[in-house]
């Protein structure tokens, strides 16, 4: 069991108290590989089983620890077998959508994540029939999260699949147009995709994994930002400790979470990770931390700079604090989720052009980006193509998860409300991809995957 001392404990009441500190979730991965039937009726109900009956108690525990440690715990959620290997048998991959949704609304959590497919070096028929599932069952269900993953360093990117995809997300702003094309914040399309994420959309249960095990995820932007303005004007390797250290006891006491949830549900600890995950409230922002370090605004000249080393020192003091960091950890950029990322987006500061390189250095992508509603999918196809590519050459997890926003455009914006926040519509550059899109196939590996 991880030891806690008194100043630690001291130093995280204040920053909780003070400067937003949480635990954003705690994730319950379960494998549905059992559940497996040829007949999707049974299949269904042998995952709605499985699921309330391994998570029936995971939320009344989150609040149970929440209340006896004072530490706050935003979300409880479930992540599960990517929903097209299970439904692969039967074909008829709503059935599983509708029987989890039921399953997520049982247990209590807010999302359940994982209606999912892998197909970065190609699909099967039944992957195919998936992924044309997904508009559908995202606008008939309320907590479900889907993600497609597209492209691996070692397999490419499955371009076929990016056509498609660009198509889907079209479909679902579509399905859910009364919402803003709220679908489309339950999608994210994926390189290099990670099986023990915690955090939705993009969250799934892989293969690998354990048969049910518990990860955290910790965010805590407020904190560093105010530990950073303790060192204004200091030099960047000052910068970079001073971040270190508050990701130590960051990490720490997200541990100390994720070890006590396992001990009482009996479950086994999978990781901790630590990403800056921010949120719309004022003083928990990453555009802000960056601000802080000397940028007029997010998004000016030094933005990917800045981005870089706040990404780094965070992935090296998480690490030093525990040797089962996993998922992201590191910072997020998720536009409409974020205070600071909203204002430099709403003023021009922040563009499409500049996220797009921002996300070299980040943890995730372009995320959360609302677009006006007359992008065609030909374009979202090439924003996500160019996003794997970056995934791709740089060995490195990123993804997409854009919203066309249906009847928006430049200078509106589209409300989501809660931690999803509110997305100012962002221009997207002119000039057809459609016939670059349209030629299909596998953009090869690079040359650095040949390292066996």
């Amino acid at each position: 069991m991880l030891s806690i001392s008194p100043v630690e404990i001291i130093e995280t009441l204040n920053m909780i108290k003070d400067e937003h500190l949480d635990v954003r979730t705690i994730t319950m991965g379960i494998s549905l590989l059992d559940c497996v039937s040829d007949d999707c009726k049974r299949g269904a109900a042998r995952v709605y089983d499985k699921v309330t009956r391994l998570a029936e108690n995971l939320v009344a525990t989150g609040e149970r620890i929440e209340a006896e440690y004072g530490i706050p715990i935003v979300n409880k959620r479930i992540s599960v077998t990517p929903v097209s290997l299970v439904s692969a048998a039967c074909g008829h991959s709503l059935e599983f959508a509708r029987a989890l949704d039921r399953a997520a609304a049982a247990t209590g959590v807010n999302f359940l994540g994982g209606y999912s497919a892998l197909v970065a070096k190609g699909y099967t028929e039944a992957d195919r029939e998936f992924i044309e599932s997904i508009p559908e069952a995202l606008a008939t269900t309320e907590r479900l999260c889907s993600s497609v993953n597209v492209a691996t360093t070692k397999a490419g990117i499955n371009m076929d699949a990016v056509r498609h995809m660009g198509s889907i997300i079209k479909r679902t702003a579509e399905a859910t147009a009364d919402s803003g094309g709220f679908g489309c914040a339950k999608l994210v399309v994926f390189a290099n995709a990670v099986e023990d994420n915690p955090f939705m959309a993009g969250a799934f249960h892989g293969a690998g994994e354990p048969e049910c095990v518990i990860n955290v995820g910790v965010s805590g932007p407020g904190v560093v930002k105010c530990a950073l303005e303790k060192v204004k004007g200091e030099p960047f390797g000052v910068v970079a400790e001073t971040i270190k250290k508050t990701a130590f006891k960051i990490t720490r006491m997200g541990q100390m979470v994720a070890e006590e949830a396992s001990r009482r549900l009996g479950v086994p600890f999978g990781i901790v990770d630590l990403s800056l995950a921010p949120t719309p409230a004022r003083g928990d922002s990453v555009a802000h931390i960056l601000e802080e370090m000397g940028l007029e605004v997010c998004g000016t000249h030094g933005t990917t700079a800045a981005l870089a080393l706040l990404n780094d020192a965070v992935k090296k003091g998480g690490v030093m604090a525990s040797s089962y960091v996993g998922g992201l950890s590191g910072a997020f950029i998720p536009v409409s989720e974020d205070a600071g990322m909203i204002a430099a987006a709403k003023s021009g500061s922040l563009t499409l052009e500049k996220l797009e390189a921002m996300t070299c250095v980040c943890s995730v992508g372009l995320d959360m980006i609302a677009v006006p509603g007359a992008t065609d999918a030909d374009t979202i196809s090439g924003i996500i193509a160019d996003e794997m590519a970056i995934g791709m050459i740089n060995s490195k997890t990123t993804a997409v998860r854009v919203i066309p926003a249906p009847g928006k455009d430049v200078g509106d914006e589209v409300e989501f409300g809660g931690l999803l926040g509110t997305a100012p519509i962002m221009p997207v550059r002119g000039g057809s991809c459609a016939e670059f899109i349209a030629r299909g196939g596998r953009i090869p590996a690079p040359i650095h995957s040949l390292k066996n």
